[in-house]
């Protein structure tokens, strides 16, 4: 049986957009006040943090994992096209960041007015920055969601990004006005690589990458009494989430019932070892030779 984890999916990404929605109100509102670059770019960061909380809300209601006439795999890849989207909103706003940064340098602008309560209030921001990252990577690999741990890698670059914003607001402070428009830089570099790191953790699962080494399939396939070989074996899918596996097996057995049987203790194995998985196994008989494991 495949674990329906969308309520709690959606449960966490409304609380986290509530949280976003303030801590972007609260930069957005500091950044104004200050006239900081590098903050108003940090407040654009977490406009995608918003906008990915929607992104992720839309996905997990159509990321049923349940099979249906339409979608006979399910629908689970719905959540790694989101995955996407949180990758796109990021390259969005890294050139933003970017473009904020070059238009400062050449055509100059007001200097930063920065005060300690403005810093006490973005000590704010940063603790619930911390809290929803930890949160969400916590929950998402609890309930094996991509779209939960991309949007907690997003956050994560966002504590990472205030930080830096912080320092540079400290050091504007003291009297550095350039280190506002500097810090923007690695802003937008922190911002890219977030990006591709979801890229990245999501790609294999749309283009079909094999989840399963063939080897390790075919050595617990073997392992089971009356089974001759195996061969032809692909797997696709996300390990710990869903996984698709397809093999041909070569069994020693007189009758249809017997091989049967021999099938579905080999498919018990890969469920114990690899669950949740669907497998599909194509039997033959003991004279069918094929060392072919995988495809070349």
């Amino acid at each position: 049986m495949t674990y329906d984890n969308r309520q709690t999916v959606r449960k966490v990404l409304i609380i986290t957009l509530l949280l976003n929605l303030f801590v972007m109100g609260l930069k957005a509102v500091v950044g104004y006040w200050t006239g900081s670059l590098s903050l108003l770019a940090d407040a654009l960061h977490s406009v995608t943090d918003s906008a990915n909380n929607v992104l992720g809300l839309f996905a997990s209601k159509f990321s049923s994992p349940h099979p249906d006439r339409e979608h006979p795999y399910g629908h689970q890849k719905f959540e790694a096209v989101g995955a996407l989207g949180i990758a796109a909103f990021l390259g969005i706003a890294c050139f933003e960041i970017l473009q904020g940064a070059i238009e400062r340098i050449i055509k100059g602008g007001e200097p930063v007015r920065i005060a300690p309560p403005e810093l006490w209030l973005l000590l704010i921001v940063l603790g619930v920055n911390i809290f929803v990252a930890f949160y969400e990577r916590r929950v998402g690999q609890r309930v094996g969601s991509p779209i939960l741990i991309a949007d907690a890698m997003h956050t994560m670059s966002d504590i990472w990004v205030t930080i830096s914003v912080i320092f540079g607001l400290i050091g504007v402070w003291l009297g550095f006005q350039w280190l506002d428009i500097v810090l923007a830089f690695p802003v937008a570099l922190l911002v890219f690589w977030s990006g591709w790191s979801v890229l990245q953790a999501n790609l294999p699962w749309l283009v079909d990458q094999m989840a399963i080494a063939p080897e390790a399939i075919h050595e617990i396939a073997t392992s089971v009494p009356g089974v001759i070989n195996c061969h032809d074996i692909a797997s696709r899918g996300v390990l710990g989430r869903q996984v698709f596996i397809e093999m041909h097996l070569i069994v020693d057995a007189p009758d249809v019932e017997t091989a049967h049987q021999i099938t579905e203790n080999v498919e018990r194995l890969l469920q114990e070892r690899f669950h949740p998985v669907r497998i599909l196994i194509h039997v033959e008989p003991p004279e069918y030779k094929s060392e072919q494991i995988s495809f070349s």
